[in-house]
C-alpha cells in the first residue's frame, strides 16, 4: 500500500502472524526503499517483499490535464498550497529500483501497473527473488505469464484503492474476483495469489478453493496498529456518513477504489486518465488534508469489506482471519 500505509513495523507484525508483509516502493527514493529494507531486517529474520509499480508512457493528454489543474486550483487555494506543474513523464525511479532490489537480494518482489522488462525479470530472478505480477484480467495474466515470473496476483474489482491495470487509460473488468480467479485457473498453472476485498475467513476459504494458492489483504491492515495510514484514513473505515466506496481517478488519474468523500463528488467527473500527472497535482492537497484531519480532501482507498478493518496489532487480525478460514475449510489449510 504505497502513500505510507505500508510501514516496516507493518511488514514485520504480518510476518510474526505468519504472512508475507509488503513494502511499497511506489513514490519513493530508491535511498527511502533502501532504508525500509533495512529496517525490516533489523527487526526479522522472516522474508518479506517490495512491491514497484511499473511507470507508464508520456503524457498524452496535456490539455486534459491542464483542464484539470485550472479546476483544481479553488481547492488548492481552499487548503492554502500551490498545484505544481505538470509533469510530461515520471519513470518513480524505476530502473534505479529494480538495480537496488537485485543488490539487497529482497526475498519477494511484485510488480503493479504493468511488466517489467524481461532482462529486470532475468536478473532479479538470478538474485534470487520469487517475482509477482499483478493482473486485474485473463489476458493480462497470460502476458504476464510469458514474460516469465512466478507468480500471479490477480486482482478483483473489489479491491481498494489502484487497479493494477497494465495502462491508466483503460477501464478496469468487472468479474468479481472468484469468478477471476477461476477464470485465470483455466489460462495459467503458475499460483494465484487472489486481492480485493478479502476481509473474512470464508472468503479466504472460497478463494482457495478455486485455485487461490494465498490471498492478499490490504483495507483489512488499515485500522491496526502498525498501519501508516492518516488517523482521519482509519477514522472514516468506521464513522457512519462515508456510506460507500466508489471507483474514482479523481486523485491520481488511475481508476481506483476509495470511500465517497467530498473531493470525489466534486472531481470525481472530470479527472482526466493521466497518471501519474493527476497523482502529483492532488499531492499537496491530500497531504493537507492529512495534516489537518480532513477526510474530505484525502484519498480515503479502501475495498468493498472496509467495515471490518479490524483494530490492533496486524499479527493479531492475520491469525483471527486465517484461524476463522482453517475452521470453515474442510481442505486443511495450512501456512
Amino acid at each position: 500500500m504505497a502513500g505510507g500505509a505500508s510501514t516496516p513495523a507493518l511488514v514485520v507484525s504480518v510476518g510474526a502472524g505468519g504472512g508475507l508483509g509488503f513494502l511499497a516502493a511506489g513514490y519513493k527514493t530508491p535511498d527511502a526503499t533502501a532504508r525500509q529494507i533495512v529496517d525490516v531486517r533489523q527487526r526479522t529474520q522472516r522474508p518479506f517483499g517490495v512491491n514497484v509499480f511499473v511507470p507508464g508512457p508520456p503524457l498524452t493528454d496535456r490539455i486534459g490535464v491542464e483542464r484539470y489543474r485550472n479546476e483544481l486550483a479553488v481547492s488548492a487555494r481552499a487548503y492554502g498550497v500551490d498545484l505544481p506543474p505538470i509533469r510530461d513523464s515520471d519513470d518513480d525511479w524505476f530502473a534505479e529500483k529494480l538495480a537496488l532490489l537485485g543488490e539487497l537480494r529482497v526475498p519477494v518482489v511484485s510488480f503493479t501497473f504493468g511488466l517489467p522488462p524481461i532482462e529486470s525479470v532475468r536478473a532479479l530472478g538470478a538474485a534470487g527473488s520469487y517475482l509477482i505480477a499483478t493482473v486485474t484480467s485473463v489476458e493480462e495474466a497470460a502476458l504476464a505469464a510469458e514474460r516469465g515470473v512466478d507468480a500471479l496476483c490477480v486482482q478483483g474489482p473489489e479491491a481498494g484503492g489502484h487497479r493494477g491495470t497494465f495502462t491508466s487509460t483503460e477501464e478496469p473488468g468487472t468479474l468479481m474476483l472468484t469468478e477471476l480467479v477461476s477464470a485465470v485457473r483455466e489460462v495459467s498453472r503458475l499460483p494465484l495469489i487472489a486481492a480485493g476485498g478479502v476481509h473474512t475467513g470464508a472468503q479466504v476459504a472460497a478463494l482457495r478453493k478455486v485455485g487461490a494458492a494465498a490471498v492478499q489483504l490490504g483495507t483489512a491492515f488499515l485500522r491496526t496498529d502498525e498501519s501508516g495510514a492518516h488517523q482521519a484514513h482509519k477514522d472514516a473505515l468506521a464513522e457512519a456518513r462515508f456510506e460507500r466506496t466508489v471507483i474514482t481517478r479523481a486523485f491520481s488519474g488511475r481508476p481506483a477504489r476509495g470511500l465517497l468523500n467530498a473531493f470525489i463528488t466534486e472531481h470525481g467527473a472530470t479527472a482526466p486518465s493521466a497518471y501519474p500527472q493527476v497523482h502529483h497535482l492532488t499531492t499537496a492537497i491530500r497531504a493537507e488534508a492529512g495534516q489537518r484531519g480532513d477526510p474530505d480532501g484525502l484519498a480515503l482507498w479502501a475495498g468493498t469489506g472496509y467495515r471490518s478493518a479490524g483494530m490492533g496489532p496486524a499479527a493479531v487480525v492475520l491469525t483471527r482471519l486465517w484461524e476463522e478460514a482453517q475452521l470453515l475449510s474442510g481442505d486443511g489449510l495450512s501456512e
